[in-house]
């Protein structure tokens, strides 16, 4: 089965490196002085802190791998400069054609989304109904509650 490719700005590439870097030091090397503290205690069958470190240990090493997979299949898009076509890459401002209210998004892969920072996936309804479309358009975006009507004001 092929890996799915991961597509990052290449802002969002740094941070997954640095996520990287800091889990194989710093993280690693405080959960290893956590378990051997434990084991300092003594019997570890009934030691909280040893199970514990044992846990944030496992979850760290799967970090690892999960970000060594997601940098392997990374496609580092370029952030776009003027065009008439929204694309990855572009930040849009769309107008909420039913309540008026207007928005300014930055469409990234699903890796990097963070909609508490307008940036969201070329995988989200909203992502998938602006994609390929010229400033202006009005598009049909289905979510649970229904049809959102949006008109692309600017695309940069």
């Amino acid at each position: 089965m092929a890996e799915k490719e991961v597509i990052l700005t290449l802002e969002g590439l740094k941070k997954l490196e640095e996520e990287l870097e800091l889990s194989k030091t710093v993280k690693r090397r405080e959960v290893a002085g956590r378990i051997k503290q434990a084991i300092d205690f003594g019997d570890i069958s009934e030691n909280s802190e040893y199970d514990d470190a044992k846990n944030d240990q496992a979850f760290i090493e799967g970090r690892i791998i999960t970000l060594e997979k997601m940098l392997r299949n990374a496609r580092v898009i370029d952030e776009v400069e003027g065009t008439d076509i929204v694309a990855l890459g572009a930040k849009v401002r769309l107008k909420d054609m039913d309540f008026g209210d207007e928005e300014e998004y930055f469409i990234v892969g699903s890796a990097e989304a963070d909609p508490g920072t307008n940036k969201i996936s070329n995988e989200s309804p909203v992502g998938k109904a602006v994609l390929g479309q010229p400033k202006g358009a009005i598009v049909e975006v289905n979510v649970p509650a229904g049809i959102l009507h949006y008109q692309i004001l600017n695309i940069k």
